[in-house]
């Protein structure tokens, strides 16, 4: 019997439906180890939370409303998984400190996903306010440098970790109406390699993925026929197309990446 397959046995018991579930799904890349994703009620967020806890995590998520996290609680731990939730706006100082506590009641980090993003109203830029750029910029760069930061002491009680960025095929290419949206990632690109430079001393590895048009509620309205054909795979990403490269990015199988960011297009990608 293997050492993981011992370990499901020993937290699970004779619940043979869960150890199945285990054994096929996982190769327990990250049995021991504590991910927090943020916005991981639905869509990349959830799929991700679901990878990393089949593969032996735990897994703290959170969202900004409290239905989606007992909506998202109820179908992961269904599954027998170990996830915790609370509610985070991560553009709140006070909310952010809720899940960094939760996070230290765990004992610390190993993996930091930094989902959450902002487009509030799509439209052209030149109709853009003061209060929308400071929205877009606030949640995708501002927020997402303070929450790994903080993050830092957590992630080093743990002698090292990974964290993940969440970008987009708009920070490489103009996509109308959400060129602000684009703006703020492109940044984030920024963010990824000056955060890796300087966090690489605490053994702690920084990485982005840059998701292309995927089927999520955030990118149905660019989900259009004329954009499909820009696709050389033909086809829309899933969530669990991005889930996957992120757990890579995670994982001990990507030691020595750090400061990259991942197009994961299907091919439809340029360079900035």
């Amino acid at each position: 019997m293997t050492m993981i397959r011992q370990y499901y046995l020993r937290k699970f018991g004779r619940n043979l439906q869960t150890l199945k579930h285990y054994s096929s799904n996982s190769n327990g890349r990250f049995v021991g180890k504590n991910v927090v994703i943020t916005a991981s009620t639905q869509g990349i967020g959830l799929a991700t939370a679901r990878k990393f806890a089949q593969e032996g995590a735990k897994v703290i998520i959170c969202s900004r409303k409290q239905d989606n996290v007992d909506n998202a609680l109820e179908t992961l731990n269904k599954d027998g998984l170990d996830v915790k939730g609370l509610v985070c706006h991560i553009g709140k100082q006070e909310d952010r400190n809720k899940l960094l506590h939760e996070a230290s009641t765990l004992g610390g980090i190993d993996v930091l996903v930094q989902n959450a993003g902002a487009n509030p109203i799509p439209g052209p830029m030149i109709k853009c306010s003061e209060s929308l750029w400071d929205k877009i910029f606030d949640i995708n760069l501002k927020a997402s440098f303070f929450l790994a930061k903080e993050s830092l002491p957590l992630i080093m009680k743990r002698k090292g970790g990974s964290i993940i960025f969440m970008a987009s095929v708009a920070a490489y290419v103009p996509i109308e109406n959400i060129g602000l949206y684009g703006v703020s990632k492109t940044a984030l690109l920024g963010l990824t390699k000056s955060m890796a430079n300087e966090f690489a001393q605490y053994n702690v590895r920084v990485n982005c993925v840059a998701p292309g048009f995927i089927k999520t509620k955030f990118g149905k309205m660019l989900l259009q026929d004329n954009r499909l054909s820009t696709v050389p795979l033909n086809r829309f990403g899933e969530p669990d197309d991005i889930a996957s490269v992120i757990t890579f990015l995670a994982s001990n199988d990507a030691n020595y990446i750090t400061g990259e960011t991942v197009a994961i297009t299907g091919g439809h990608i340029g360079r900035l």
